[in-house]
């Protein structure tokens, strides 16, 4: 759904897809942005193949939450259009060499094909625009306690991300979560008709439904979410914080550890223990986003996907 907004956001200038497996495996999620840049008719924008798994895990699928192929079941028509040659992370370094401070990275899934690319090449953190990224929170997980999805799928990739030093935006559960979309929403998509339309209606209901088994009003927008705020800022309300990802806790690992208030005690050793000499001020390195106007963004998709 994220990619179909931003496919019908006249705002931005989808310029390249980078795969990578989280949802479903590489192989399916590739095939999937195939057939959906097919539907609607746009084969100039390349699509390529990342990584194949996150850099030190097991790859973990979502086939639970999201159907066998990713999108909720539905079978999209064969695709028209071609995979580039590029590997994925290489295509990244390439498009923003080739336009330095024009490139938004709007990362919906784990950050491993990002994390790559900038191990590979480190020169083009101050050349990208901004990072807009789907994933973390600063208060709980949904994969377990701690965790949100997309960063524990790959916590050091995460980290390499949120480490490199250039202007990031977390669209993070503490937002996500309040962005239902309710079956008055699906109710709108379902009164027009028309392939992307129609496609996306399906996909929500599939997902409306399941929330319903849960007890849920509705499915959250993750991931459109992220791309409604490269559409339009002003949608959330974001905090300036230092972000860490854990890549270590046995109960915390991919955990976002915001630092909120933007110190941290210095210890000083003095013999056989350690004594508290003062704070010490600690850069922000990220926007947290922690308030969004949900009502406002629902409508935008709803009217996006409408073709309005």
């Amino acid at each position: 759904m994220a990619l179909m907004l931003a496919l019908k956001s006249p705002e931005l200038d989808v310029r390249a897809i980078t795969v990578v497996p989280g949802n479903v495996t590489a192989a399916q999620g590739l095939e999937n942005a195939l057939r959906m840049v097919s539907l609607v008719n746009r084969c100039d924008i390349p699509v390529a193949a990342g990584a194949q798994h996150p850099l030190f895990q097991k790859l973990i699928t979502a086939e639970f939450w999201h159907g066998r192929n990713g999108l909720a079941n539905v079978e999209l028509p064969p695709s028209k259009c071609k995979v580039t040659g590029h590997f994925g992370p290489d295509l990244i370094i390439q498009m923003v060499h080739a336009a330095p401070h024009e490139i938004t990275l709007v990362p919906v899934g784990p950050l491993t094909n990002i994390a790559l690319a900038v191990l590979q090449d480190p020169s083009i953190v101050p050349l990208v625009k901004e990072v807009i990224l789907m994933g973390g929170s600063i208060s709980g997980g949904n994969v377990n306690a701690a965790a949100e999805a997309n960063i524990y799928n790959d916590p050091e990739a995460a980290q390499i991300v949120f480490q490199a030093g250039w202007p990031l935006t977390m669209v993070g559960l503490d937002v996500g979560d309040k962005t239902l979309l309710s079956r008055k929403y699906l109710d709108q998509l379902g009164s027009t008709h028309g392939p992307v339309n129609d496609f996306i209606y399906k996909v929500a209901k599939y997902l409306v439904d399941l929330s319903a088994r849960f007890g849920w009003p509705g499915t959250p927008m993750y991931d459109p979410l992220a791309v409604g705020v490269a559409i339009d800022a002003t949608l959330v309300k974001a905090s300036e914080m230092h972000v860490e990802v854990e890549t270590t806790g046995a109960f915390t690992r991919g955990e976002t550890v915001a630092n909120r208030h933007g110190t941290i005690e210095r210890n000083v050793l003095h013999g056989d223990h350690y004594v508290i000499e003062g704070v010490d001020k600690v850069s922000p390195n990220a926007k947290v986003c922690v308030e969004v106007d949900a009502d406002r963004f629902l409508q935008l998709f709803v009217s996006r996907i409408q073709g309005k």
